[in-house]
């Protein structure tokens, strides 16, 4: 179960209502309207705590994301493409968030360089629909995964951080 912080965090990204996917049309239009107001409110929330830690942005349809993430260890930025597409079942079927800048560095990563979140996020997910979103994709997936992950990485070297590679 996600601790205290974690709980704040969360309950403060907006919930979302449609319930419609890329092939649903009209709905798709408010669906993605709520995605933007859950996260450029989840965005403000992590500035104002002094927590940013993505961006994101997507093509014209919302079908593809893209965007860059950092994570901050011993006071250096690592810094990491990220790319997922919304599948065509979404939103009952969560994301496949890439980091391909980490593929095949971790075993918590699929081929392509998708992150693994089928143990923990993707039964919570599942038990949320059509209520989180692409904000609860980021603070309950790729966050948690990033924070466990980055360190390992760095710690058994297989990162560096860029200035110690020049």
């Amino acid at each position: 179960m996600a601790d205290e912080a974690t709980r704040r965090v969360v309950s403060a990204i907006p919930v979302l209502k449609t319930n419609a996917g890329p092939r649903d049309r009209e709905l798709w239009v408010q669906r993605l309207k709520e995605e933007y107001q859950s996260l450029i409110r989840y965005v403000e929330n992590n500035k104002n705590a002094d927590n940013d830690w993505f961006r994101l942005e997507s093509n014209k349809e919302g079908t593809r994301w893209f965007g860059k993430c950092w994570y901050i260890h011993d006071l250096l930025k690592y810094e990491f493409d990220i790319e997922f597409d919304i599948p065509v079942t979404y939103p009952t079927t969560a994301p496949e968030i890439a980091v391909p800048e980490l593929d095949g560095k971790t075993a918590k990563m699929y081929r392509g360089g998708k992150i693994c979140l089928t143990d923990h996020f993707k039964p919570l997910w599942a038990r949320n629909v059509p209520k989180f979103g692409l904000a609860h994709l980021m603070a309950l997936g790729l966050g948690p995964w990033l924070a466990v992950e980055v360190p390992d990485l760095i710690q058994k070297g297989v990162i560096q951080h860029k200035e110690k590679c020049n």
